[in-house]
């Protein structure tokens, strides 16, 4: 018997163990295991950045046998800590060679590489981890959703404070009724603390030798490389590769105020911003309003955004001082103000009012951690154990995302989620729900049944 064989088969044999520990107070995937047989092959495409907390995170419950970036330095530098990996940049060449090894495929690339990396390793059975926005464009959000589901995979969006006992216990005060009925949400951040509201450099830089520049374009539009412009990390306010400030964060900020009331598919949203410059980067701020209506027994609900140094109106915080980031949720019996990313603090308003409150019961899962929790459920096979899966972390990243389509439309756009078009725009905005592929990375061929 191959030693590959004798690895399918303690998984199938721990998986029973995973899927009955659920969450509440579980032993801890490390103390389950008992033989490096036991755990899961893992393959990293994107390594550096944010890249490198995630390779590493998931290696503590796995092994990792396949690294991948476009940059050189980076895999390498990965390699000296896991080093029986192997080394790629394309991962199209990973998955050919290594693909019949890979339990789990984690993606940590630029926004615009999310769903062109994990679609085809979804379509091969991994298990798929990807960072925040799950994907570039709203199409993607509800392709990678719908693929999931139909490969019955473990999937977890990388929006980490989903996997935090204090968020999980912010959204079961919201449920509660503790503030009554909520008629508005206002949240903001500090970013974007990249460059941002500028046109496109003139001229070229030759390309250093350790990037692949072509597999980095992916399936973005050809354009020349320049020094410090792209990358490493500003790519973010760049349209083509990035979604922008509200792409980066409101995943995290706006998490918890979008699972407690379920604030999905709003019916419209409209954008004041500095503007989009030369359709190259986003603006150097914005404030957008979506309006969801009513539903599962709430009231339509306003929720305002605000990102570039612009914040909600003082009066909301009634005399608290407003945080780098965070959120107010408006209700009719008082307020939920949340000072952090990730709607794990919490201060009811007014003070007074609240100075004997007492949290609700608990109803939601408590959790081992963010990369446990994905670990485990892939272990087990069982899609429902990550909160953040694809089924829910697709509906909020759409839901943000028709930010950066009234962003780019130039005006309120009225939102169809049903047949995913803009109704009161003659294209449908079809060009601003989804985007033209280059050669080779187009995803139609993982949309179909």
């Amino acid at each position: 018997m191959t030693q590959s064989t004798n690895r399918r088969d303690f998984l199938k044999q721990s998986a029973a163990v995973g899927a009955t520990a659920w969450w509440f107070g579980t032993q801890s995937l490390a103390a389950q295991e008992k033989s490096p047989l036991e755990r899961l092959n893992i393959a990293c495409v994107g390594v550096g950045g944010k890249g490198n907390s995630d390779t590493n995170g998931l290696a503590k419950y796995g092994n990792v046998i396949g690294l991948c970036d476009v940059d050189e330095t980076a895999a390498k530098k990965q390699g000296i800590r896991h080093k029986k990996a192997k080394q790629y940049s394309d991962y199209r060449e990973m998955y050919d060679d290594i693909g019949d090894e890979i339990d789990v495929v984690s993606v940590s690339t630029p926004d615009h590489s999310h769903a062109p990396a994990a679609l085809p390793a979804m379509r091969m059975g991994k298990h798929v981890y990807v960072q925040k926005p799950l994907t570039w464009s709203v199409e993607e959000a509800r392709v990678m959703r719908e693929v999931a589901a139909k490969e019955g995979i473990v999937t977890q969006m990388g929006n980490q404070g989903t996997a935090d006992d204090g968020m999980r216990t912010s959204v079961e005060v919201l449920r509660s009724g503790a503030i009554g009925d909520v008629s508005e949400v206002h949240i903001w951040t500090n970013r974007p603390i990249w460059p941002q509201g500028t046109g496109r450099p003139k001229g070229s830089d030759p390309v250093p030798p350790n990037l692949h520049w072509d597999l980095f374009l992916g399936p973005a539009p050809e354009r020349p490389y320049k020094n410090g412009v792209y990358t490493p990390f500003k790519w973010r306010g760049w349209l083509d590769f990035g979604t922008g400030a509200l792409g980066d964060m409101a995943c995290h900020t706006a998490n918890m105020p979008v699972m407690a009331l379920n604030l999905f598919d709003p019916t419209s949203v409209v954008a004041e911003t500095a503007g989009i410059v030369e359709n190259e980067t986003y603006p150097a701020w914005s404030i957008i309003t979506f309006q969801f209506p009513e539903k599962d027994g709430r009231g339509p609900v306003k929720v305002v955004w605000y990102d570039g140094g612009k914040l909600p109106p003082k009066e909301l915080l009634e005399g608290e001082s407003p945080s780098g980031s965070g959120c107010v949720v408006v209700g009719s019996k008082g307020k939920m103000y949340s000072r952090d990313d990730y709607g794990r603090t919490r201060i009811m308003l007014p003070k007074d009012e609240f100075a004997d409150y007492k949290e609700p019961e608990k109803t939601l899962p408590r959790t081992n951690g963010h990369y446990e929790e994905f670990m485990m459920a892939a272990k087990a096979g069982d899609p429902k154990m990550t909160m953040s899966n694809f089924d829910y972390a697709g509906r909020l990243t759409e839901t943000i995302l028709l930010g950066n389509v009234a962003m780019r439309a130039g005006q309120k756009i009225e939102w169809d989620a049903k047949n995913m078009k803009v109704t009161n725009m003659d294209d449908g905005g079809e060009s601003l729900i989804r985007r033209k592929y280059r050669e080779g990375f187009d995803i139609a061929q993982y949309q179909e049944a």
